[in-house]
């Protein structure tokens, strides 16, 4: 856990004046009757979990989906007559880019939106529908920052209005307006507030607003394990890029954190955690089975952490901002499988069969325990081997039954090789 209140370093602030609890005031009049005000549910299965009052706000529920809407039209408003005159730029994985083209159509503006190559399918179709002939998408490089590097060269070029999905002051104060509304529509200020982080918008807007008009809050970020920068940032006291990111948190898989959001957080966030990708998708599947509800993996994030990095006071009040929904229904069945292998239900396995018959009865009969289910079996015989491996994926009904079959695999004269999350034989399978 990074603390990000405690580990405030001296000549790196960003000015008050340009982010502060005035500015998210403001952009709430400029957003009354643009943005939904989304609803602030209660959650009882999350509120059993840590033992006190749990509620979501539905930002899943936003007329985009996601709060990115807020931002980006608070930005663009006020830059109406530049925007008019060159049109706007902006890169997204996806959230924002519907914000951008929200705000657009709106505003009677063109633009061009750059989003990476694993924006799903989903996410453009939303972009082209929610934008109409005003906006074009360009599809560019794997990352967000490679979208971001492309937008920036358009706008640098041709005069177009960057609205940036996470880094200007003016995206921020937008962002933080969930925070206005989701206080005035529990009637008091909540003891903790969770928020997602990927460039660290939504956090800095909301810790600003509420560090100042409700400062007993505390505010926790959650990141994905795989794209932590927010944390990174923390530690090295500036941000810096991340050697490797995991991308499959599409809304939250950002390489480096802002400039502008970056000094916020670690002014204002009382902590910043991260959680496994695995887990963020056990809650997608929670969310989507127990409480009826459509998350993308950034949507979930935050729930994800509670009981596990995130644990509340007992008796205390807590809002999570579930913060986006736009899923790609095909990406479900890898939801399901990282789920299973975090989960401890999913495991592969190598193994040497003797190319002789009943091989593969002698290892259903004498290996597998009554309730493993062999969900993948791949094996090509060679003839002139005598050993032919098979690569056998396992699905357990329980994780305690794992010991018990590593058990009989080792007693087998069969070899055999369990394939760990970190082996890069995983990835043939995930």
């Amino acid at each position: 856990m990074a603390g990000a209140r405690a580990g405030a370093r001296a000549g790196q602030r960003v000015d008050a004046r340009a982010v502060d609890a005035g500015a998210v005031d403001e952009a709430a009049a400029r957003l009354a009757g643009v943005v939904r005000r989304t609803p602030l549910e209660p959650s009882e299965r999350l509120g059993d979990l840590v033992g006190g009052e749990v509620h979501l706000k539905r930002e899943d529920l936003q007329a985009v989906r996601s709060y990115k809407l807020r931002g980006a039209y608070n930005l663009v408003v006020q830059e109406r007559s530049r925007a008019a005159q060159a049109g706007v730029v902006a890169a997204s994985a996806g959230n924002h880019a519907q914000g951008v083209a929200f705000a657009c159509r709106a505003l009677g503006l063109r633009g061009r939106i750059y989003v990476p190559g694993t924006t799903p399918r989903q996410k453009r179709e939303r972009i082209a529908a929610v934008g109409g002939p005003l906006v074009e998408t360009v599809v560019v490089g794997e990352t967000y920052d490679e979208a971001q590097e492309r937008a920036l060269l358009d706008a640098a070029t041709s005069g177009a209005l960057m609205v940036p999905a996470f880094d200007d002051p003016r995206t921020v104060a937008g962002q933080g307006t969930v925070a206005v509304e989701l206080v005035d529509q529990l009637g008091r200020a909540p003891d903790l507030v969770v928020v997602p982080v990927g460039g660290g918008g939504l956090a800095a807007g909301v810790a600003t607003w509420l560090a100042e008009r409700h400062p007993s809050t505390r505010v926790v970020g959650v990141e994905p394990a795989g794209a932590a920068s927010m944390a990174a940032a923390l530690e090295a006291g500036a941000p810096v890029p991340l050697a490797a990111l995991d991308g499959f948190v599409d809304g939250a898989a950002v390489r480096t954190a802002g400039s502008v959001t970056y000094p916020l957080v670690r002014d204002h966030v009382d902590a910043v955690v991260s959680v496994d990708e695995g887990r963020v998708c056990s809650e997608m599947l929670r969310l989507y089975q127990s409480d009826g509800i459509i998350a993308e993996p950034a949507g979930a994030l935050a729930a994800a952490a509670l009981g596990d990095a995130v644990r509340p006071e007992p008796g205390t009040t807590t809002v999570v901002v579930l913060s986006g929904g736009n899923n790609d229904v095909s990406r479900y069945a890898e939801i399901v499988e990282r789920s299973l292998v975090h989960e401890g239900l999913k495991h592969y396995f190598l193994v040497e069969f003797p190319q002789e018959p009943g091989a593969l009865r002698r290892f259903l009969d004498e290996v597998l325990g009554p309730d493993d289910d062999i969900t993948l079996f791949e094996y090509t015989k060679r003839n002139n081997r005598e050993f032919g491996p098979a690569l056998v994926g396992v699905e357990l009904a329980t994780a305690a039954d794992l010991d018990p079959l590593l058990r009989r695999m080792g007693s087998s004269p069969l070899t055999a090789r369990r394939i760990e999350p970190d082996d890069p034989l995983f990835r043939f399978v995930l």
